[in-house]
């Protein structure tokens, strides 16, 4: 571990450390429990190296992923927020609006003696706007990261007679290999299993995540740096319509299962681990990790776990997604996981001195790999560390590509009512109308935008 003086010793001055504190001081952190046990391990360790190098009591509490989030959003309206958050929802739900309504903490004094460890564009996403002040200003730690992902069966698409190197990389002919081609093959030995997993619900974060990942591919520009909504500018309109022909066009082809149009979120990964899908698309490297996780599973046969091994070396992989359709690299829309110290709590100043201390890369980097990489490092070491860059492991050599091809940000970093646009999910509800009540894309893009303009212009 770094000396706590030379290695922090900015961000340490800039929140007033002032070593041992009052044995009964204590600072009141939240987080959301880790999907796997080695991320709980990693930050109890952080926790345990803080409370000896200050004095400070940290009053842990670690919450499954909606009950983190609900809590937090009760407690803030009650006023008595703890003292740190950490809810891997907060970016899609809340961070952007409490940073508007002045909730949270300035922490730039703690992030500018840090900012050139960061990534640039994982930074970015943490520099929100006040509405009280007007100004913008860091309200926010990007403790960690997530894209979109395309993963598929390899032995299921050798079983229908192709290839991995006969995969497209132009947008069409990748979506019309899937379609056509594989599905046909599968359909012609009596398979009766789809191609793609196509989330399509409207009650689905994966559905709005992977609808925008396919507006990105177009270009179709939602709003500017300023958070002023661009959507309806001739050109990003057309953009738009072609996103929603796009994505449409996988179930109006019979590409995806019919209850594609219901899925919640674990659904599309269901489908796939059952194998009624080839392939499918995922905002983390999740699918693969379950077989991860199991060929680790003492609790599973011998048999089992090799099993699970093969499936996690050698049949399922992990892709990028194609070209863009102008034969373009695709950029990767990245969701930034944040941190965020609450003006309401009653210790923010040690609030400050945790996150301050997390953020250390000796501290940050075990509690990001302790997720098996299913969140991904937002510092410029952390990603190129040989967790990521080795290459060994072959799900997190794509994710590293990913990040390597380049990163943008959700709407809602410019624009924190588009939170509330992603939970109304008017995305799915414009593919809906093309597909359930056959409007045409053009009349349900315009009713998007429309929608758009009523709730974030």
């Amino acid at each position: 571990m770094r000396n706590l003086v030379s290695g922090a010793a900015l961000a340490a001055l800039a929140v007033g450390w002032t070593g041992a504190a009052l044995s009964q001081e204590t600072v009141t952190v939240w987080f959301t429990k880790g999907f796997y046990k080695g991320e709980d391990d990693a930050l109890l360790s952080v926790v345990d190296k803080f409370q000896k190098a200050t004095g400070v009591k940290v009053d842990l509490s670690l919450y499954a992923t909606e009950d983190c989030v609900t809590k937090s959003v009760g407690a803030v309206q009650a006023g008595t927020p703890p003292d740190v958050g950490f809810c891997t929802t907060y970016d899609f739900r809340t961070t952007g609006q409490w940073a508007f309504e002045g909730k949270l903490e300035d922490v730039t004094d703690v992030i500018e003696p840090m900012k050139g460890e960061f990534q640039p564009q994982a930074l970015a996403t943490t520099f929100l706007m006040n509405g009280k002040t007007g100004k913008k200003a860091y309200y926010a730690f990007p403790v960690e990261q997530q894209m979109m992902h395309i993963t598929y069966w390899k032995d299921m698409l050798e079983e229908f007679g192709f290839k991995e190197s006969d995969i497209p990389k132009t947008w069409n002919g990748y979506w019309d290999f899937w379609c056509d081609k594989v599905q046909s093959a599968a359909r012609a030995k009596g398979k009766r299993i789809y191609a793609v997993g196509h989330p399509l619900g409207v009650a689905a974060s994966d559905t709005f995540y992977s609808f925008l990942t396919f507006a990105n591919a177009y270009d179709a520009k939602i709003v500017d740096e300023n958070g002023k909504i661009v959507l309806d500018e001739p050109k990003n309109r057309a953009a738009m319509i072609e996103a929603v022909k796009s994505y449409a066009n996988i179930m109006q082809r019979g590409c995806t299962p019919p209850s594609s149009v219901n899925w919640l979120d674990p659904d599309n990964n269901v489908a796939f681990h059952n194998r009624t899908t080839i392939a499918t698309h995922n905002a983390t490297i999740s699918i693969a990790g379950k077989h991860m996780d199991d060929m680790n599973n003492p609790a599973l046969t011998q048999e089992q776990r090799d099993a699970a091994k093969k499936n996690y070396y050698d049949n399922i992989r992990t892709a990028e997604f194609p070209k863009k359709p102008d034969g373009s690299n695709m950029t990767n829309l990245a969701a930034v996981k944040t941190a965020v110290v609450f003006a309401d709590g009653k210790n923010k100043k040690r609030g400050k001195e945790f996150m301050a201390f997390l953020m250390k890369d000796e501290n940050l980097r075990p509690f990001v790999e302790g997720s098996a990489g299913r969140w991904v490092s937002t510092t410029l070491a952390g990603i190129e560390a040989p967790f990521w860059s080795d290459g060994k492991d072959p799900h997190r050599a794509v994710v590293y590509k990913q990040y390597k091809d380049g990163t943008v940000p959700f709407q809602f970093v410019y624009n924190y009512k588009f939170t509330a646009v992603n939970a109304e999910n008017v995305w799915a509800k414009a593919v809906n109308r093309v597909l359930v009540d056959k409007v045409s894309p053009e009349q349900a893009t315009d009713e998007m935008i429309a929608r758009i303009k009523q709730i974030a212009g």
